[in-house]
């Protein structure tokens, strides 16, 4: 089942729902008729729509890129370990939300936000899991200011400046094999400083930070922003 949001005609969202919501999409808007009508609903409405869990806002590269981007991962995965994950510079961090709200914010955000494009600026290590080996992005003012927009229609709030990166391996690594990753993920693709490729699509995705095996994580919603 997909279902379009509503777009103008320069974005579009598709909402493609799990399997909780799969079970209760259309009790969800039997209920909403039935407050319409009766001004209170049901007591024991507890659908997926009212339940948080975690999202997070992803800019997903060209489809030639991502295939360029997942060899370097596998190859980096095939010798180091870690989860698989689809290529992506995280645009919004992790926010508890219900499904409804991070659907509605998801498409508010994508409605009149223009293609930007994002330049590597070398391979990057971090401290934590989730900031294994990277690519650091340049922050130009775009790049940043798209984050900003989408931020700002999430009410996320964030402690540190916005550091744009596309990670390639998740793990906790030491520091001599985060070391000996970054210098194979040079091996492995040797152009890959100064890429730079065109962001025209942002996806809402499901991401529970507490599940390391990714397994949990899913697409929710994707949406096509402005041409340049």
């Amino acid at each position: 089942m997909v279902k379009t949001l509503n777009t103008t005609s320069h974005s579009s969202a598709i909402y493609t729902p799990d399997a909780c919501s799969e079970e209760n999409t259309h009790l969800f808007f039997i209920f909403s008729r039935l407050i319409s009508h009766h001004g209170n609903p049901p007591r024991n409405i507890n659908t997926c729509w009212q339940k948080k869990y975690v999202y997070s806002v992803w800019a997903i590269p060209p489809e030639d890129v991502g295939a360029r981007l997942k060899r370097l991962m596998a190859g980096l995965t095939s010798e180091f370990g870690g989860p698989q994950f689809e290529p992506h510079v995280t645009v919004v961090g992790a926010i508890s939300l219900t499904e409804q709200d991070a659907l509605e914010k998801f498409n508010s955000a994508c409605d009149g936000l223009q293609a930007y494009n994002a330049t590597v600026d070398r391979v990057a290590t971090g401290t934590f899991f989730y900031q294994c080996v990277y690519l650091l992005l340049h922050p130009m003012p775009e790049v940043v200011e798209a984050s900003a927009h989408c931020t700002g229609h999430f009410g996320y709030k964030s402690s540190t400046p916005y550091m744009p990166h596309l990670s390639l391996l998740y793990g906790d690594l030491t520091d001599d094999e985060k070391k000996k990753a970054q210098e194979k993920a040079g091996t492995l693709d040797e152009s890959i400083n100064g890429l730079s490729f065109p962001i025209t699509r942002l996806a809402l995705w499901k991401t529970d930070t507490q599940d390391l095996t990714l397994k949990s994580w899913e697409k929710i919603a994707e949406c096509s922003l402005i041409p340049k």
